[in-house]
C-alpha cells in the first residue's frame, strides 16, 4: 500500500485506550491499532469490510 491517510474511529475512547484507525487504498481497507502504528496491520476487501461493519452495527458480534 502507498502512503495512507489514517482515520480514527468515532467510537474510539477519548482517553486513547481503545483506538482503531482505518485507511483506504483502492479496493482495500487497512485497519491498525493507533497506539502501535508500527505493528502489522490487517487489510480486507471493501465487501468484507461492509459485511463486518454491518454485523457490528446489527449487534451480531459481541
Amino acid at each position: 500500500m502507498s502512503e495512507l491517510k489514517w482515520l480514527k474511529s468515532s467510537y474510539s475512547e477519548a482517553s486513547g485506550n481503545a483506538c482503531v484507525e482505518i485507511a483506504t487504498d483502492g479496493h482495500l481497507i487497512a485497519v491498525r491499532d493507533s497506539k502501535h502504528p508500527e505493528l502489522p496491520r490487517a487489510s480486507v476487501g471493501r465487501e468484507a469490510w461492509a459485511r463486518f461493519t454491518g454485523a457490528v452495527a446489527a449487534g451480531r458480534l459481541s
